[in-house]
């Protein structure tokens, strides 16, 4: 898993190697990724700092890599 912070949103890679075949706002500022078999396989979360400041302190990452 690999997360990255660019502005004020974070997207959450669930799977690096698979293709995007749809996506989906399932709540306003949350975006999901889905693959061509229905399997989530990244999540943006928009407006982090702004909206849930909380879920920045929350996190612990570990591994990190640049974008």
């Amino acid at each position: 898993m690999k997360i990255t912070y660019d502005a004020d949103a974070m997207y959450i890679y669930l799977d690096e190697e698979a293709k995007v075949e749809r996506t989906k706002e399932i709540e306003r500022d949350v975006i999901v990724d889905y693959d061509s078999q229905g399997n989530v396989i990244g999540v943006e979360l928009l407006f982090v700092k702004e909206k849930r400041p909380e879920l920045l302190r929350q996190i612990k990452v570990e591994n990190l890599v640049a974008a």
